[in-house]
């Protein structure tokens, strides 16, 4: 059974500015996401994203990189429509995250920066301890030790340690818990074919121990995971659209099909 059942719109009428003149939102319907994978797909500009912020408003979720959306300051701009977005659970939970591809990047660099303040705190305690007891020195090493632990334990090295690509995989795999509501927007964007077919791999684990989860993508590998729901935002009011008949998944494999005969009309 999903978390979140379906997500409709209360607009007023002095709603009419951004995101609110958006075709998809003049033309709503209401969305019923009550399966545990969820697609937002659509060419750009048809609104998924904005959609996705708002609804990580709605829902409270943690943004990764920040306590939580409600005081992420780049939904400013979605914050109306968060308040708009009405949401029907079957079991609320407050479980997982959001996240952004563009966020990974600053939460590497916040996640470096506490690493090297905890480093300079524990450099800082081994000088003002320099000859008082090892029991001392190590209760005040503790705190900032265990953090670093921590750390090790949940990322290894470090997240820029690895490629790109790894290092958003290992995120998930160290943020991933049983229960959650995850809210994905294009996390393909730096993986390649092969790590995404790793990321199904884990939602199907976390799927199969109550994760629910809502992914704005482009991607035909991700969309094919086995009886996802499909929300196509290219017709309006968006509705739910088989697999095979999308255009993602058409033209990709008729370009790899036949890449000349694309290729020869650039």
């Amino acid at each position: 059974m999903s978390h979140l059942r379906s997500l409709d719109l209360r607009m007023l009428d002095s709603d009419t500015g951004f995101p609110f003149n958006l075709p998809l939102f003049q033309n709503w319907a209401a969305l019923d996401v009550d399966t545990p994978v969820t697609f937002f797909v659509g060419e750009n500009g048809t609104g998924k994203s904005t959609l996705m912020e708002g609804l990580a408003l709605a829902a409270q979720s943690i943004t990764v990189g920040a306590e939580g959306a409600g005081r992420d300051q780049t939904l400013a701009h979605v914050r109306r429509l968060g308040d708009a977005l009405k949401l029907s659970w079957n079991k609320r939970t407050r479980k997982g995250f959001f996240l952004r591809a563009e966020d990974f990047f600053g939460y590497v660099k916040a996640q470096n920066q506490l690493k090297a303040e905890m480093q300079d705190d524990l450099a800082r305690v081994d000088e003002e301890y320099e000859g008082r007891s090892d029991y001392a020195k190590a209760l005040a090493r503790m705190p900032h030790a265990g953090q670093l632990g921590e750390m090790g334990r949940r990322y290894g090295p470090g997240l820029d340690a690895r490629s790109h690509g790894e290092s958003f995989l290992a995120l998930f795999q160290a943020r991933f818990v049983p229960g959650g509501l995850y809210l994905l927007d294009e996390p393909e964007a730096p993986l390649s074919p092969l790590r995404q077919l790793t990321l199904l791999a884990l939602m199907k684990d976390m799927v199969a121990q109550d994760a629910q989860f809502i992914i704005a993508t482009h991607s035909p590998i991700l969309m094919a995971f086995p009886e996802a729901r499909i929300l196509s935002f290219d017709t309006l009011p968006v509705k739910p659209v088989a697999y095979d008949t999308l255009e993602h998944v058409t033209l990709t494999r008729d370009f790899l099909a036949n890449p000349g005969a694309f290729l020869n009309r650039l």
